[in-house]
């Protein structure tokens, strides 16, 4: 299983969740099998998502997709656009080597 990272300045929470929540990607059509979605902590203008996929090619195309998405404003209305908040999303496709529980 691998995990993709995706992290990106955001305007507001509530905004961001609406589209997050429309869906646009259609994660579970893409491959998606669980997500998180985290903040940290003291920064509400930052969001982070991982996103779990049995294979990196699979990762790899719904980085192409999100970037469609993150193109329009429309599909993509919560994402900060504006100064230094401005950059691209950032995603890094991870693989897991080892889990445990406490």
């Amino acid at each position: 299983m691998v995990s993709l990272h995706i992290e990106h300045a955001i305007r507001d929470y509530d905004t961001w969740r609406a589209a997050f929540e429309r869906d646009p990607a259609q994660r579970q059509k893409a491959g998606v099998r669980n997500y998180r979605v985290l903040r940290p902590a003291g920064d509400p203008k930052s969001i982070l998502v991982e996103l779990d996929f049995d294979g990196a090619a699979e990762a790899e195309a719904f980085i192409a997709v999100m970037r469609r998405v993150w193109g329009e404003v429309a599909l993509s209305p919560g994402l900060e656009r504006t100064g230094e908040s401005a950059n691209a999303p950032r995603t890094r496709i991870l693989e897991q080597l080892q889990s445990g529980r406490y």
